[in-house]
């Protein structure tokens, strides 16, 4: 069963399923409440989930359906590379994570592979993951993490030093301290930074009260 919220996606996914011996797309959903509803009534094998749902996330719906089916396995197939993301899909119980860049040919083995009871995704995983994704802010001084946040804002040097209250040389101090902390060379490349972080959040902005 497959469970996303664009439909191009969920074809292709499909397609790509549907040619492969032995398997077969039994029910697609968009969001959280079609997924666990359609679930209930054809009790999928495999459910390949996407993260981000217009009435939740793909762990909402992981965690509703292993109340009701806890035979079903769970796959992740996302666009976020995210470590959180990771995290909270092995905590909801999913057998694997996959980034919705790969090739038709690997979704297939890792469904096939989790069909048969392997899972692909463990504690190890995340942990390695976050060993090598360690946050380029850590370092950073309290002061400096507000230079940041207001350089993502798109304030000029001026404007952060009035926000601050701080003399304009002193935030070009910050800025340059911050920079080698973050082994960056340019201003830019921090907006364009704290951009990516900022729209890189898996979970949905709630779109439903």
């Amino acid at each position: 069963m497959i469970v996303d919220d664009h439909e191009v996606v969920r074809r292709g996914i499909a397609e790509v399923v549907e040619r492969a011996d032995g398997m077969k797309v039994v029910a697609e959903a968009g969001s959280v409440a079609d997924g666990v509803r359609r679930a209930g009534l054809v009790h999928p094998d495999v459910l390949l989930v996407d993260l981000q749902l217009p009435d939740g996330t793909g762990i909402d719906l992981m965690n509703e359906v292993r109340t009701t089916l806890p035979e079903a396995r769970a796959i992740v197939l996302t666009s976020f590379d995210d470590d959180d993301a990771l995290a909270a899909a092995l905590e909801a119980g999913a057998a694997a994570y996959l980034l919705k860049s790969v090739r038709g040919a690997e979704i297939t083995d890792v469904v096939r592979a989790v069909a048969a009871g392997r899972t692909l995704l463990d504690e190890r995983t995340v942990t390695r993951r976050r060993a090598g994704h360690e946050d380029p802010t850590e370092n950073l001084t309290p002061s400096e993490l507000k230079v940041l946040d207001l350089i993502g804002d798109g304030l000029s040097n001026r404007e952060i030093a009035e926000r601050l209250g701080v003399a304009e040389k002193t935030v070009k101090n910050h800025i340059t301290s911050l920079l080698a902390k973050m082994g960056l060379q340019r201003r830019t490349q921090v907006a364009a930074w704290v951009a990516a972080r900022r729209h890189s959040g898996w979970r949905a902005e709630s779109s439903h009260s």
